[in-house]
């Protein structure tokens, strides 16, 4: 076992990745000499050379259309977005022609790619710094999308994305990097398939969904809900597209109440996909309308009103009560 921080686990996931395959390549902004604005490429390019850890320009359209030319030649880029705002810029290529490209060609390309994306807020960064844009990428038909929320699903996961043979974006809680966990870095025995939720805390009487930097915020919820004498379930989705969505039913349909909670603004959030279908298909077993708990419709704030604006342990309580009450 290895104590690691989720930007280390990261940083080890993609280090044994490259060590497996040497056609796996990194690159983004200041990946390189730097090591990534959060230091998650540190020590990369040192150890495996400029040509595989590449420093490019600062032009996100840029990093993803040559990364796709490179999948075409039959290499597995893994792209760094510096920040989740900065994304927007790439999103032609993303959409128009990451997502697009292996349907075009009827399955005979395969573009292995996985867009990094550090996303959220709580580091007391401004805007275009602390986005939270997966719902633009869920709704992109043909790119998986996942959110690692811990260290140990940091380090498995990368490893699943670099390897699947589809394009991956891949969101990372930024307010997150520095919490530690320990892993077991010399085997897969443990691993959780990357499109699987995980049930990171049992319970019978309503049910807490959340994937990213908001995992820890509801397992929170949870244990301040325990001293009231009321059992929450906490989902991590891990997986956005595809979802897996027996997991999260199964759970629906035995405590009867739903909480959804993310950073991102409520309306036309993720969240909202979500309850939809959980109302679709659970909505006999429903004691209660499905709540969410988000970002509020504006533009993210200045870092003197973002603990306002973002989620915390009293608005999801609040939520979990008015749930309660019906």
């Amino acid at each position: 076992m290895t104590v690691l921080s989720l930007s280390k686990a990261l940083n080890e996931g993609m280090r044994k990745a490259m060590e497996d395959d040497p056609k796996v390549l990194i690159m983004g902004e200041d990946v390189g000499k730097l090591g990534g604005v959060f230091r998650v490429t540190d020590g990369l390019q040192k150890d495996f050379g400029d040509d595989r850890v590449i420093d490019t320009p600062l032009a996100e359209s840029g990093i993803i259309g040559t990364a796709i030319g490179l999948a075409l030649r039959g290499f597995r880029p893994v792209c760094e977005i510096q920040f989740d705002g900065f994304v927007f810029p790439a999103a032609d290529q993303i959409i128009t022609q990451l997502a697009k490209m292996p349907m075009r060609s009827l399955g005979a390309i395969k573009l292995p790619i996985v867009v990094r994306i550090p996303c959220g807020g709580g580091i007391g960064a401004v805007e275009h710094h602390s986005e939270s844009p997966e719902s633009y990428f869920t709704h992109t038909a043909g790119l998986r999308v996942v959110a690692c929320s811990n260290p140990l699903d940091a380090y498995s996961m990368i490893q699943q994305a670099i390897s699947s043979d589809d394009p991956v974006i891949f969101f990372e809680p930024k307010r997150r990097y520095w919490e530690k966990a320990e892993v077991d870095t010399g085997t897969t025995d443990w691993w959780t398939p990357f499109d699987q939720a995980s049930v990171v805390r049992q319970g019978t009487d309503l049910t807490l969904v959340a994937y990213g930097p908001m995992v820890k915020t509801c397992l929170e919820v949870a244990a301040a809900a325990a001293e009231e004498g009321r059992s929450l379930e906490v989902i991590d989705l891990r997986s956005l597209n595809p979802l897996d969505t027996p997991r999260l039913m199964d759970s629906v349909r035995r405590t009867g109440r739903v909480v959804i909670v993310h950073e991102a603004p409520v309306y036309s959030g993720f969240g909202a996909e979500l309850a939809a279908r959980i109302t679709e298909q659970c909505f006999y077993h429903l004691e209660a309308p499905v709540l969410r708990v988000g970002g509020f419709s504006t533009p993210y704030p200045p870092s003197k009103l973002e603990e306002h604006y973002l989620p915390d342990l009293d608005r999801v309580l609040d939520a979990v009560d008015r749930a309660y009450a019906y």
